[in-house]
Formats: C-alpha cells, sequence, structure tokens
C-alpha cells in the first residue's frame, strides 16, 4: 500500500487566535509551534509549510512557572570579544513582550528555508487586539 501524499491544493490556508492570558509560555509556544508547521492536522508532511497562520493575543499577559520570571535570562553576542549582554524576563517584558513568545517559538522550529516560511506566518500582539479580523480567524482550542 503506498502512502497517500496530499497536493498542494488541498492545504488551506486557515487562521487561528491564541489567548496567551494566563497561559504557561512553554506549553503555549508548543501549541504555537504545532499550528505554525502543521502538525495538528492530519495531513502533515514534514517537508512542506502546511501549517496555519497564527495570531497571538495579550502575549504580555503569558505566564511563567517557579522563579523563572526573575531567574531566567536571554544572552546577546555580537561576536566582538566583551560583548555579551543579558537579559531578564522582567526587562524583555517591559521593553517588548511580544519577544517572549517570538524567541520561545523560533527556539522550536525547525532551522533553515521551511523554518523562516513557517515563522513569517505568526503575528504576535501585546494586547487583545489584533488587525487580522478580515481573515475571519478562528479561536484555538
Amino acid at each position: 500500500m503506498k502512502t497517500y501524499l496530499p497536493k498542494r491544493e488541498e492545504f488551506e490556508r486557515q487562521w487561528v487566535v491564541f489567548d496567551a492570558e494566563e497561559q504557561v509560555l512553554g506549553r503555549l509556544a508548543v501549541k504555537i509551534t504545532d499550528a505554525l508547521r502543521g502538525k495538528d492536522e492530519p495531513t502533515f508532511v514534514p517537508f512542506w509549510d502546511c501549517g496555519k497562520n497564527v495570531i497571538v493575543i495579550n502575549a504580555k499577559k503569558v505566564k511563567l512557572t517557579g522563579s523563572k520570571e526573575t531567574d531566567k535570562y536571554y544572552l546577546s553576542h555580537s561576536r566582538f570579544v566583551g560583548s555579551m549582554k543579558t537579559t531578564t524576563v522582567e526587562e524583555v517584558r517591559e521593553k517588548d513582550a511580544t519577544r517572549l513568545i517570538l524567541w520561545a517559538v523560533k527556539g522550536m522550529i525547525p532551522k533553515g528555508r521551511l523554518g523562516r516560511a513557517c515563522f513569517k506566518k505568526l503575528h504576535v500582539y501585546e494586547g487583545a487586539e489584533h488587525p487580522h479580523a478580515a481573515q475571519c480567524p478562528v479561536k484555538a482550542k
């Protein structure tokens, strides 16, 4: 028996809304990543971009467990000697809360051309409003 491979025309680009309010960052990032890749659909093909467009609202209200709010930090380095910079979660949330979700999801998607194509379909907003009402997004489960 041959393995069923869906045609490109069979994929529908749906829009899905995730509400990050009082959700744990890592668990939310896994759900977002699965929707971006298309792993939550029965027609998943690992080497095609067959996922959904994802909108995340209330990114400022995402929750971290334990003492990660104060102890977790992000590193950045420009490859010059002595240029290592550390940023805590509190500082990132104060400056731009959408980065918490963007960085968590970016670490979970595949690296390369397919991952960059999936990542472009992610739209994160700090508040409860988003400008994608014309796409008729569906609330995620």
